[in-house]
């Protein structure tokens, strides 16, 4: 008998928990042995305090009165504490169930897998055109340590170990991890580095990628091209911690080089395993030779610094390569599997593993360009300053020379021209892949992009080998990409160098700032629109578009069902390739285990596969659903901006939500605003925390403020047939919907319904509110859904659980942010405040950690 995947769900995931669980909360653990008797009892009574409008402050005195024997004020704050403790290692355990049950909860060979491609390709006779495409196309997925992950190294390892434990049913070995996960700490004393930030992600690149990615590979490779090589990688790595200069004065050029060093003997030390794996099989005569002197060589370069390899990626295919053919001659073919394994692997990772992109703000590579320009007059004219646009342009494409860095006498061109420098030492170290790209964030204008071009050959580099990529994030700066990008097209020395880096020109385009910037819908239209421009653009001068899209993990940074989205751009955008940023709890939810992270990038290479060889023409939109998804943008956008307009709303984020308590936390190098400035001022806020703190109020604003107010307007004028018919017809515009009723099904009002009452707050507040209750019940009227999410009840089961297991603790953190504002209007003492502002901060973790299944 067959289930669904909600009834696996309900059996697999849902009823190990509930044993797990019980088990977990009967552990004895160091001076909290009562707590887990009393964790049911407050989440009961949490719940039902929300359900008869009690706000939070009023539910723990409840809890307080009934449970306990009168405690004093110290005591009670000792068990809300450890409260918070318990749910955060629910959370884990709930992780590591799921990570368990995940093959048996997901078809591995179903919808968006590499096999149903293939079956789908020979049903329809598409065989050859399947080949074709997977000749030219590719995925990057790269891997950031933007801080939406709570979760410290030696957390991520419990997860794996329990994982595995559960899925063998070792009760006695789970119990000793439970243990274990009870007695480790989740909290951090210290921002961590970004050399630890990178460090961490190699641990994926290691442990998990390495061997999903070549699984992959292989399976293309034997099933698809018939055990020839497809003559194109299919899935690159990419990487940001140790580049990503964008805010964050910690990277130095020596974290970079540092980084790719990491990244390059990590790589090595896995094919070394291989080789040893090898060297135990392959023990014939004539070929045992081979194998001993490749590992030896690969093991003589793991721990050798830039400048003292002996190998390249060319070398060991070589020796590879001589390898496999003496098999094949000699020996039968024994063993050549292993043979092509480590071939494959070395196509895929090189000596790199990971693309390390560089990445700086436009407006810092503007005051470098400055401090040049003051240190080095014989370089630059003295009306440089005075200068139109055409005339910049017209200098900085033809500027050449070649700076020490130190020589400008200014510490962030010092900085700059460094990142340059390393970029030339990875390059001759890992190979021309190895850190090839950067990104421009904050870019509005094409001399943007022509300072860093400078910048490039200013460092002695006459023909870079680099691509340079503007980002552009804004609604205003989407609007002018193809603009910007028509002017460097047009020009002739950027044009030669785009003809040198093979006619290919990467753009990225930002969701997570487009959505604090314009609201949900208007960012996503922006950046489809933006798209088609640059596509059109872009072919009329014979240059092909990569796209690289900043997709956050919550449908609020652009995140969301990752699949449908790509699937779903039809004809009128350039689609050679797909590129997106993982970060945070998104890259242990989606890319934690083998098994997650081969199904997940499946669905990416099938999403490109199926909008490239399965989908027609009729994907595209007609000029009146064209004219209706521009509408409902700009509506929304109308509404979107009114709101951050309000007088409140950064009153509110600053007063009412966990937005500052962001920086406390420790999980990320980088500070948690842009500014300086002790004022809080929007465009200084980082997407991060922005987003973070509306979701920690559970009101998920930047996933669907704006939608329900564009739905009403149609609605009001009798026209909403047409949003009907663009739902039906518009998988783009269906799977954006299907995001923000993700966001809708993550809000909880009732836990900060006081704030109504608030003479301050209150009509801020129930704008919100107003504008959540009809988002959902026109998003409910135009799917023809009873309930959010109706048609992912797996997924919708899962964030039930979830959000069960984190409501005591947004209690607590609600009860504890109430007691701070009272504190102030009392002028306590700061040691008094640093309690319960501590508690509001370890209150964070377990509730993003929650969110994994956001992505």
């Amino acid at each position: 008998m067959k289930h669904t995947k909600e009834e696996r769900f309900n059996k697999h995931v849902l009823s190990r928990y509930q044993i797990y669980n019980s088990i977990f909360m009967t552990l004895p653990f160091d001076a909290i042995t009562r707590t887990g008797v009393m964790l049911p009892l407050f989440q009961e009574v949490c719940k039902n305090g929300f359900k008869e409008n009690k706000n939070p402050t009023e539910i723990v005195a409840s809890f307080f009165s009934k449970y306990t024997d009168n405690p004093t004020p110290e005591e009670r704050i000792n068990l809300l504490f450890r409260f918070i403790q318990y749910i955060e290692r629910q959370v884990v355990l709930f992780d590591a169930i799921e990570d368990a049950a995940f093959t048996t909860i997901n078809n591995m060979d179903g919808r968006g897998t590499l096999r149903n491609s293939k079956e789908e390709a020979e049903d329809k006779n598409k065989k050859e055109e399947l080949k074709a495409y997977l000749h030219r196309f590719k995925i990057r997925p790269v891997l950031t340590a933007h801080p939406t992950q709570f979760y410290p190294g030696a957390v991520l390892g419990i997860i794996t170990d329990l994982a595995k434990a559960i899925e063998a049913t070792d009760l006695e070995l789970i119990k000793k991890l439970l243990a274990q996960l009870g007695k480790t700490p989740f909290f951090k004393k210290q921002k961590p580095t970004p050399y630890d930030e990178a460090v961490r992600l190699i641990w994926y690149l290691e442990n998990v990628f390495y061997h999903s990615v070549s699984d992959i590979y292989a399976y293309i490779r034997n099933n698809i091209f018939e055990g020839e090589l497809p003559g194109n990688e299919v899935i690159q790595l990419g990487f940001w911690p140790g580049g990503d200069r964008d805010g964050n004065p910690f990277v130095t050029t020596e974290t970079t080089l540092q980084v790719a060093y990491r990244l390059r003997s990590t790589l090595l030390k896995s094919y070394y395993r291989d080789l040893r794996s090898l060297r135990r099989r392959v023990t014939f005569e004539g070929v045992d030779v081979l194998v001993e002197r490749l590992e030896t060589e690969v093991y003589a370069n793991i721990s050798l610094q830039h400048g003292k390899i002996t190998l390249n990626a060319e070398t060991i295919l070589e020796q590879l390569s001589a390898i496999k053919d003496i098999l094949v001659r000699d020996h039968q073919s024994l063993f050549v599997d292993m043979v092509d394994d480590m071939i494959n692997k070395v196509n895929l990772f090189g000596m790199h593993f990971a693309v390390l992109d560089i990445r700086q703000d436009s407006r810092i590579h503007t005051q470098v360009m400055m401090a040049i320009a003051k240190a080095k007059p014989e370089l630059f004219p003295k009306e440089y300053m005075e200068m139109s646009t055409a005339e910049r342009i017209d200098f900085l494409v033809r500027l050449k020379g070649d700076i020490d860095p130190r020589s400008v006498g200014d510490e962030l061109a010092e900085k700059t021209l460094g990142s340059i420098r390393a970029m030339q030492i990875i390059q001759e170290n890992n190979g021309e892949t190895g850190c090839n790209r950067y990104i421009i964030s904050n870019n509005q204008t094409a001399e943007n992009v022509l300072e860093v071009f400078a910048m490039l050959r200013l460092s002695g580099w006459n023909e870079p080998t680099v691509d340079v990529v503007p980002l552009f994030e804004t609604v205003d700066d989407l609007r002018a990409a193809s603009d910007v990008m028509e002017v460097l097209y047009s020009n002739p020395e950027y044009a030669a160098h785009l003809k040198r880096r093979g006619k290919n020109q990467s753009v990225m385009l930002g969701f997570s700032d487009g959505t604090k910037d314009g609201g949900y819908l208007m960012a996503n239209w922006s950046i489809f629109t933006a798209k088609e421009r640059l596509t059109e653009v872009s072919r009329k001068y014979g240059i092909s578009v990569i796209f690289f899209d900043g997709r956050g993990g919550p449908p609020a940074r652009g995140g969301g069902k990752t699949h449908q989205f790509y699937a779903s751009l039809g004809p009128t955008i350039e689609k050679e390739e797909v590129q997106l940023t993982i970060q945070g709890q998104t890259i242990s939810s989606n890319f934690g285990t083998r098994e997650s992270c081969q199904y997940n990038l499946e669905q990416l290479l099938s999403s490109g596969i199926s909008n490239a060889v399965f989908t027609d023409d009729s994907a595209s939109l007609n000029g009146e659903q064209r004219e209706t998804m521009t509408r409902l943008a700009n509506l929304s956008y109308e509404a979107y901006s009114d709101f951050k307009q309000h007088p409140k709303f950064l009153a509110y984020l600053e007063q009412m939500s966990t937005l500052k308590y962001y920086a406390m936390t420790n999980i990320g190098s980088r500070p948690s605003k842009r500014g300086k400035s002790s004022e809080l001022v929007f465009s200084d806020l980082r997407a991060i925390p922005f987003v973070g703190s509306w979701s920690q109020l559970k009101q998920n604003v930047p996933g669907f403020y704006g939608v329900g107010y564009a739905l009403q307007k149609y609605k009001e004028e009798g026209a909403f047939d047409k949003v009907r018919a663009l739902y039906s017809h518009s998988m783009f515009f269906r799977t954006l919907l299907e995001n923000s009723m993700m966001s809708l099904t993550k809000s909880f009002f009732p836990l900060t319904a006081y704030m109504k009452d608030d003479p301050e707050f209150g009509e801020f507040w129930t704008l919100v509110h107003e504008e959540y209750l009809r988002s959902k019940e026109l998003l409910l009227e135009l799917s023809g859904q009873s309930q959010l999410m109706e048609e992912s009840k797996a997924m919708r089961a899962s964030i039930a659980v979830r959000e069960e297991i984190v409501l005591p603790l947004l209690t607590i953190q609600q009860y504890a942010l109430r007691e701070i504002q009272k504190l102030k209007k009392e002028n306590a003492p700061e040691a008094e405040l640093a309690v319960w502002e501590k508690m509001v901060t370890r209150s964070l973790f377990g509730n993003i950690n929650a969110s994994r299944n956001s992505a």
